[in-house]
């Protein structure tokens, strides 16, 4: 009898084995829920959105609903899990099949370098391990950027920076816009090309703001520091700016005698002295000669073009005017230009048309011969 207890004994422990772990792997089966996404560890820096997609993978026969969660995620770190464009927290799988949701992870600003870890489960059946390394440490600050911080030009040009503000805060900030700038000098900010003198941007967003600076008239040749800020009452931010005067254009047309008036016959032509002076600091090239005529009326420059002008230097120029055969006796105006691509100068000249002198002897012989005429009718015919 022992041995028989003994046989049935060995009987029941070789059973039992195949069957538990047949049931072992049945249960494996049931729970056959898998969490996938290509990205498990990142490197990004502070203030930084990670977007993540994951796929919930059911190798099960039956349908599953897994609750998505995410677990161990570092204080201050924010997500959001979306699916089909709802936020979701559950999402139902068919069997052998998948579902894919998104997760945004929100890396603060205020966060020190190093790596993090947290996990996405699904309801127990699933945990997917995800790691996150912070480039560098974060900072509470706001950035005022260009990429070009100096200009050089005319002290008649405007010189337009163009910067960026990046409110790098985990709130939204109002910046006031000011430009600490020598007397005299013009600054004016225009954020997101509207003029301006404050800028609100939303946290870890950065907004364009363009800075157009004036000289002052009759400024010096030198290199000029502007210093400008945006800044509130908790942060702030400088931008030192440089602005180069070369010197400056100016020109001059005008004649000999500073006289801009004369006089010409209809249908004839004048010859007018026009002086071109550089009255500014640098050179002038390819000064272009035109004019603004009355109809009919003709107008040439002797030269057309002045190929180039020394600073402080002058050059002769001759007009030659023709006024048109139909022009009536009266003043005329021809406005005269000299210009070039950075400056330009014009005068207007007022000119008096006269008859011709063979039209005024022909009206004096007509005068004298009606004269001569009544004086004739007088004799013959006065006495009756």
């Amino acid at each position: 009898m022992r041995i028989n207890y003994l046989n049935l004994l060995l009987l029941f422990l070789l059973g039992s084995t195949p069957f538990s772990l047949y049931a072992s792997g049945d249960s494996l089966k049931v729970r056959g829920v898998t969490l996938y996404t290509p990205y498990t560890k990142i490197s990004v820096p502070p203030g930084e959105s990670i977007d993540y997609s994951v796929d919930v993978i059911n190798k099960t026969r039956s349908v599953k609903n897994a609750a998505i969660a995410v677990r161990g995620l570092p204080k201050g770190w924010g997500y959001e899990i979306k699916s089909g464009g709802w936020t979701v927290n559950q999402l139902s799988v068919l069997p052998n099949d998948q579902k894919n949701f998104s997760l945004k992870v929100d890396v603060p600003l205020q966060v020190n370098k190093g790596t993090y870890r947290f996990y996405v489960s699904a309801d127990g059946m699933y945990t997917l391990p995800l790691t996150v390394v912070v480039s560098q440490k974060g900072t509470y600050q706001t950035e005022f950027t260009t990429d070009q911080i100096n200009m050089e030009g005319s002290a008649e040009a405007t010189f337009t920076f163009n910067a960026t503000l990046k409110n790098r805060t985990a709130e939204k900030q109002l910046y006031a816009l000011t430009a600490n700038a020598p007397r005299g000098w013009n600054v004016a900010f225009k954020p997101n090309y509207k003029q301006a003198t404050s800028v609100e941007v939303e946290p870890n967003a950065s907004t364009n703001v363009t800075i157009d600076i004036n000289p002052p008239a009759n400024i010096k040749v030198g290199t000029y520091r502007i210093p400008v800020r945006a800044a509130n009452g908790t942060t702030s931010a400088d931008l030192g700016l440089e602005v180069v005067i070369k010197g400056s254009y100016k020109m001059e047309l005008t004649t000999p005698n500073g006289l801009l008036s004369t006089d010409v016959t209809a249908g004839d032509t004048r010859k007018i002295e026009l002086v071109v002076n550089n009255s500014g600091t640098i050179d002038l090239t390819d000064i272009q000669l035109s004019a603004a005529k009355p109809a009919d009326w003709d107008v040439t420059f002797q030269p057309q073009k002045i190929t180039s002008l020394k600073a402080g230097e002058k050059a002769q120029v001759l007009a030659v005017v023709k006024a048109s055969k139909k022009a009536i006796p009266g003043d005329y105006v021809v406005k005269m230009e000299a210009r070039t691509p950075e400056v330009n100068s014009a005068a207007e000249f007022r000119i008096a048309v006269k008859t011709p002198i063979i039209w005024g002897w022909l009206g004096i012989l007509i005068i004298i011969a009606a004269c001569g005429g009544v004086y004739y009718l007088f004799r013959k015919y006065g006495r009756r």
